[in-house]
Formats: structure tokens, sequence, C-alpha cells
């Protein structure tokens, strides 16, 4: 089961390949499409666990993380291209000879931007609604917000690497199952793990920031923001890099077949 999920991740990096080979644009299209989805996942799980953080419940955080599994499971079926999984699945591909490492730089880099770009547009898009503009419904976002550029970089760095390992598995695991309704439950249940642990993932900061700068908050500058993001980013990548996809090459050693040799008569 392993080794024919670890076949799929190949065939996904070379098909996301082929894909920024024949239209940039596409590529770079899915790859913004990404963050908007996860924008609306964290736009759910801030807008519910507002309720509960209003009313100074302790269930704020843990409803909040059930609730952001949603904008994974717009990532994974609406087929958009996530910075934090493609760490996992472009250095793998490398690593097995099915991608050279210059094209693994360009894809990550090229991801990582249009994810900015798709958050920083899903903010906006969210300003414009009004949804968010009350300080009731606000308030529990710009707390965490406010936090996350505070947090010492030497802990977000480690909360980075844990959070992607969990996240990568949990697109990685439920290539083995074959009922939807059990991938879908998987991936929620890791992606709630990741959340409520308090671990730390690049892109949804982004889109939280993005959120939290275009409401006004006075603790969104842009020092505060890189305090996040710079260390977050390559503890993210880290984790799926080597904690996912370095393990899983060194476990899972390609078998080389010998070739057959026939004696001239």
């Amino acid at each position: 089961m392993e080794q024919a999920s670890l076949e799929q991740i190949e065939q996904l990096a070379v098909k996301k390949e082929e894909t920024y080979q024949m239209d940039r644009m596409h590529y770079f299209m899915r790859s913004i499409l990404a963050t908007m989805f996860l924008g609306l996942g964290v736009i759910v799980a801030f807008r519910t666990g507002a309720f509960f953080y209003e009313s100074g419940s302790p269930l704020a955080y843990i409803v909040a993380a059930i609730t952001f599994g949603v904008g994974i499971i717009l990532i994974k079926y609406g087929n958009a291209d996530l910075f934090t999984g493609n760490t996992f699945y472009f250095p793998f591909a490398a690593l097995r000879g099915k991608m050279k490492w210059t094209s693994v730089w360009k894809l990550l880099t090229m991801t990582y931007i249009g994810n900015l770009i798709g958050a920083i547009f899903f903010a906006c898009f969210l300003w414009a609604t009004g949804l968010f503009s009350d300080t009731s419904v606000n308030g529990f976002l710009m707390s965490v917000a406010s936090h996350k550029t505070e947090t010492p970089i030497n802990e977000l760095f480690f909360r980075a690497i844990l959070c992607n390992w969990l996240v990568c598995l949990a697109f990685f695991i439920p290539m083995g199952l074959k009922n939807e309704m059990a991938k879908i439950f998987i991936m929620m249940l890791l992606v709630f793990s990741f959340f409520v642990s308090g671990y730390e993932h690049s892109i949804a900061n982004m889109c939280t920031f993005a959120i939290a700068f275009v409401l006004g908050s006075a603790d969104m500058t842009m020092t505060g923001m890189l305090h996040n993001l710079i260390p977050v980013t390559i503890g993210n990548f880290i984790g799926g890099s080597v904690f996912m996809g370095l393990f899983f090459h060194y476990l899972n050693p390609v078998v080389k077949k010998k070739q057959k040799k026939f004696k001239v008569a």
C-alpha cells in the first residue's frame, strides 16, 4: 500500500511539472486558487471559533480546528497547488530521479508566490463583504494573528516542521484508501491535529495576516509578518522535504532490476 501511494506521489509531481511546462499561467492560477480555498477554511474556522471566543469558552480553538479542514478538502478535490504539499511531492520525485532539482526550486518558488497573491486577493474580497468588520466577529482572528507575530523564531521554526509533517501525511495517507468518505475523515482528523496543537502553517498564516491587515490590525507590520513567515516557511519546507520526502525515500529504496545475461553458444 505504501509503495503504491509513493508511486502516486511521483506521478503527481511529474504531472504538476508537465502542467507548468505546457502552460505556466495555468500552473500559477492553480497556486493562487489554493490560497483562496484555504482562505475559505480560515474564515469558517475563525467565524465559528469567534462565537466561543467572545464568551470566553476554552472550546474556541477546538471548534476552529474542526472546521478549518474545509480549506484542505477544497484544495485536494479542487486540484489546487499548495506550497506545503509540494515540499513533499517535488523533493521526493527528485530523489527518485523523476525530476531535476532545478525544477524543484523553480516550481516551489512559483507556487509560493502564487499562494501569496491568492492570500492577498482573498483578503481583499473578504474586506469588501464587510462580514468581518465588527470587532465582535474579528476579535478571535486578530488575537491569533497578533500572537503569531510575537512568538520566538526558534519556536516558530520547530512548530512549522511538525505542522507540515502532519499536513503532508494528511494528503499522503488517504492515497492508500479507496473510500472517499474515509479519505476525507483522515484528512480532517490530521488537519485538526495540527491546528489544535498550535503548529505553524506558512500559507494559512499568509491568509490570516492578509485578512488582519486589511481589517486594520495595528500589529500587522511588515516586520512582524516576516518575523513569522520566514522561519515558518523554512520549517514547513524541512517538514515536507526531509521528514516526508527523504524519510520515505530512505525507507523505500528503489530496487533496480537485474538484466539477464544470455550465453553465446
